[in-house]
């Protein structure tokens, strides 16, 4: 269990605490630190985890989602028990997972908590981290509407605000305003750090800007791979900007700069108004 998986169990913990939740892992050297920190329902035995469990949470790279899914129900799942996931991408867990669930008389839905860090590990999970994040839910394999609310009321009962969308239009809008700015914001480490030296005199703005680019690589291309049908398209749109801001300095045309600043300043401060 990384950031999410470990904040998930927290955040049960701290807002719910008169139900029980297990962890697992398929490393028993990482379930005994886990251990050591002072939760001590974790376990590296899956029919242990699963067992009498209402509802299992797949904190995985998408790539593992469908035979751990199988490994689940192999391992015991209890009758009536839902299942999902809190990857980043949904239609492939969806044509993946999902299909093979549903086959299997097994109710899969996507979650998607738009929350996290850069920072990895059951050390850096947060009970609160999923208060006031939004927290995408995706149903493409037709699972009953009691079950969709049955799970956003788990979600909304951590603090997160809950909506149902297609998992098509999930995998555009996480393009655009999660996996775009990781691209960027790699790019920024790229280019402004090319000499690293020179990082001694950064400020705040640079850090800020590039701190995702801390995450992990190897999450994060699978994530941008599987999802690049929505993500080349923002990412040419970018770089025609880029362009743009390039060539309007290079003639020192201050007028087009500005306009430019004024438009991302002005579309920077909806987020702010954003409830």
């Amino acid at each position: 269990p990384g950031v999410l998986g470990g904040s998930v169990a927290l955040a049960v913990g701290k807002h719910h605490p008169e139900s029980s939740v297990v962890l697992w892992g398929r490393n028993p050297e990482r379930v005994t630190e886990i251990r050591a920190t002072g939760f001590k329902d974790a376990t590296d035995d899956l029919s242990l985890a699963v067992r009498d469990a209402e509802l299992v949470i797949l904190a995985v790279p998408v790539g593992a989602l469908k035979a751990l899914g199988r490994q689940v129900v192999e391992a015991g799942l209890a009758k009536g028990a839902c299942l999902t996931d809190v990857g980043s991408i949904k239609i492939h867990p969806h044509e993946s997972l999902g299909k093979d669930m549903k086959e299997r008389g097994v109710s899969f839905i996507g979650s998607h908590p738009m929350a996290g860090s850069e920072r990895t590990g059951f050390g850096a999970a947060d009970a609160d981290l999923f208060v006031g994040a939004p927290c995408i839910l995706t149903n493409e394999n037709e699972q009953p509407e009691d079950e969709v609310q049955r799970l956003m009321g788990f979600w909304s009962g951590l603090g997160a605000r809950s909506v149902v969308m297609s998992a098509s239009e999930h995998d555009r809008l996480a393009g655009r305003i999660s996996h775009l700015p990781h691209i960027l914001s790699s790019i920024c480490a790229l280019v402004a750090l090319e000499n690293a030296k020179d990082g001694r005199f950064a400020g705040q703005g640079l850090r800020d800007t590039s701190r995702v680019a801390a995450g992990d690589p190897a999450m994060w291309v699978e994530i941008l791979v599987k999802n690049r049908h929505r993500i080349t398209e923002p990412l040419r749109e970018s770089a025609s900007i880029l362009n743009r801001f390039a060539d309007c300095l290079a003639t020192g045309d201050e007028e087009a700069v500005l306009k430019l600043l004024e438009e991302g300043q002005m579309r920077r401060q909806t987020l702010d108004r954003i409830e």
